[in-house]
């Protein structure tokens, strides 16, 4: 096998990666296999604690990696953590934008109709999911442009490409964060630098403390029906690992992508493709 071909096409070794929402779940096994592939590290987060464990654990492993606390709504917060990230690794090639989630309060439920959502809730949901995206694309973006290169990945949804019932908030957030990556794309090559590139995942349903409450049942740990719906509309069967988005993820981030920018790449066991019938 040729390797340094592979290394050549896919290889990260030594470039420097933000991660927002970091210390989450499925950002946290991101920044692990990042790190483990000589990538360093700066693993933002809102949650002091929960950046620092998932920093801590690229370490352990033998990887560069550096906790700094980060709200992605606040654009102050954002600049400051920039500053610390050049301040440790001197640079940014990539950013992931993985900030994002959905909030009870903005589902409609036998509790809370459609009629009766606040519209503070709603728009939460959105901010942290959008402007949470538009921030730091700001903010790192201005860096690759004054590198020439670099990029970003943003973390859409299965809700962008159709809404799903009882979450309007995150459905309307996850299509604008699909939709500002097409335009980002166009945005950053025709006026800065054609080395940059901008696309975007969108994750089929993985169990994530977002959204556990709505698939499956807090007491028995059952699937709740909109659960089992959704596993039933799934081919392969099954909600996704955190692990399924890394090759993905790789190939995104790599020069074997050099000429891939401005779409959103679905990692969803078949959702997408499904019909229902």
């Amino acid at each position: 096998m040729d390797t340094k071909y592979l290394d050549q096409m896919f290889g990260l070794e030594g470039k420097v990666a933000v991660i927002t929402g970091g210390g989450g779940v499925l950002c946290g096994t991101l920044a692990q296999a990042l790190g483990r592939l000589d990538v360093k590290v700066a693993v933002l987060d809102i949650v002091p604690a929960a950046a620092e464990e998932v920093a801590a654990q690229i370490r352990e492993a033998g990887g560069e990696a550096v906790a700094v606390v980060c709200d992605v709504l606040d654009k102050t917060s954002v600049q400051a953590g920039a500053d610390k990230v050049i301040a440790e690794f001197d640079r940014v090639d990539i950013l992931i934008n993985g900030a994002g989630g959905n909030r009870k309060e903005a589902t409609t439920s036998k509790e809370i109709s459609f009629f009766d959502l606040p519209a503070d809730a709603v728009q939460w949901v959105f901010n942290l999911n959008f402007i949470g995206t538009l921030l730091p694309s700001q903010v790192f973006g201005k860096l690759m442009a004054e590198q020439g290169d670099g990029v970003i990945l943003n973390i859409s949804s299965m809700n962008a490409f159709r809404p799903l019932t009882r979450i309007p908030g995150y459905s309307g957030a996850k299509a604008a964060v699909s939709n500002f990556t097409q335009w980002l794309a166009v945005h950053l090559n025709q006026e800065y630098s054609p080395r940059i590139r901008v696309n975007a995942l969108a994750p089929g349903f993985f169990l994530t403390e977002q959204n556990r409450f709505l698939l499956t049942d807090e007491g028995t740990g059952e699937l709740t029906p909109r659960g089992q719906t959704i596993i039933d509309h799934t081919p392969m069967g099954r909600f996704g690992d955190p692990e399924d988005l890394i090759s993905t993820t790789l190939w995104l981030l790599s020069e074997g992508a050099s000429f891939v920018t401005g779409i959103v790449v679905p990692v969803d066991g078949g959702f997408s493709a499904f019909s229902g019938v």
